[in-house]
């Protein structure tokens, strides 16, 4: 059905209360990789309970929150029934108001914060805010959800980049390129052929990450690796390499999905400084650098 604009921004948010425990950290931890030179003890601070932190990207699947999406399901929400093979994520964005505890039961609120009219897609962006029981700011998440096809609903003809069809709200403009200079870090991640099967387990059932037929029928030619386990293995290498392993110092980050990686390849992330201020490019060196994340930024520091 066509994107009702009115009632998706109109709708109450959707609130519930969400938990988790230090299994559910370290499977994410894991499934990013976290382990894989197990002789480096480094890495017990994610992969073992003893001293055990939370990578800042954990909240995007704590508590099962990610979605569980199962073969033909549907996105939906109020004012908008989107067919999943339709569907990709665009890109995240999270801030991050205190560290996130190893366990810990919480309260979620969401709501769609967007709508935007690419002419031939949707830009749905959701927005997730979480405090503790008691109220206390834990983070807050931004995500943008391409819908191709479900776009026009503005009227008028079809849009241009940054432009909509008749009138409606395009979103900002989405122009993009790395620093002028060569990078000040560049950080090498491998992934494993059981990534996306690791992955998934946090919670985000989209077959399309396992699932060869339906990786074709969206026309991939393989399943691929979630965007967000991109996101967070790029995440994960730049506290370990630039922030000396404290995952407390991130305040902030965001990237957009510029491109697929498959398990099994590498994500090679650069890495500009500006003070508190990086400025991050991962691609995929066995695809001659292929984009994996763009527009991507992290706030670091303590707050």
């Amino acid at each position: 059905m066509p994107i009702d604009v009115a009632a998706a921004l109109g709708a109450e948010p959707a609130a519930c209360e969400l938990s988790w425990t230090e299994p559910d950290v370290l499977l994410y931890h894991l499934s990013l990789g976290a382990g894989a030179y197990r002789t480096d003890p480094a890495e017990l601070r994610w992969t073992y309970e003893r001293d055990l932190q939370v990578l800042p990207t954990f909240a995007l699947v704590a508590g099962g929150r990610a979605a569980t999406m199962r073969s033909g399901a549907p996105m939906r929400l109020p004012g908008i029934d989107v067919d999943l093979r339709k569907i990709l994520h665009a890109g995240q964005a999270i801030t991050l108001h205190a560290p996130i505890p190893v366990c810990a039961s919480v309260r979620s609120t969401s709501r769609v914060a967007q709508v935007w009219d690419k002419g031939k897609a949707a830009v749905i962006v959701l927005q997730n805010e979480v405090a503790d029981l008691d109220g206390r700011p834990l983070w807050t998440a931004t995500s943008q959800i391409w819908a191709r096809g479900e776009g026009g609903f503005s009227g008028g003809p079809p849009a241009g980049e940054g432009v909509a069809g008749g009138g409606g709200d395009a979103g900002p403009d989405t122009s993009w390129a790395a620093p002028e200079r060569p990078p000040d870090l560049v950080l090498d991640s491998p992934t494993s052929t059981q990534s996306a099967m690791l992955y998934r387990l946090n919670g985000d059932l989209n077959p399309l990450h396992v699932d060869p037929q339906f990786a074709a029928a969206a026309g991939l030619d393989r399943p691929i690796l979630h965007g967000l386990a991109s996101y967070g293995i790029a995440c994960k290498a730049v506290v370990d390499e630039v922030l000396g392993g404290d995952a407390s110092l991130v305040r902030d980050y965001a990237a957009r999905f510029a491109g697929v990686l498959v398990p099994g390849e590498s994500i090679r992330t650069r890495i500009w400084r500006n003070g508190e201020r990086l400025t991050l490019q991962a691609c995929c060196p066995e695809r001659d650098g292929a984009p994996v994340l763009t527009h991507a930024t992290m706030t670091v520091g303590a707050s």
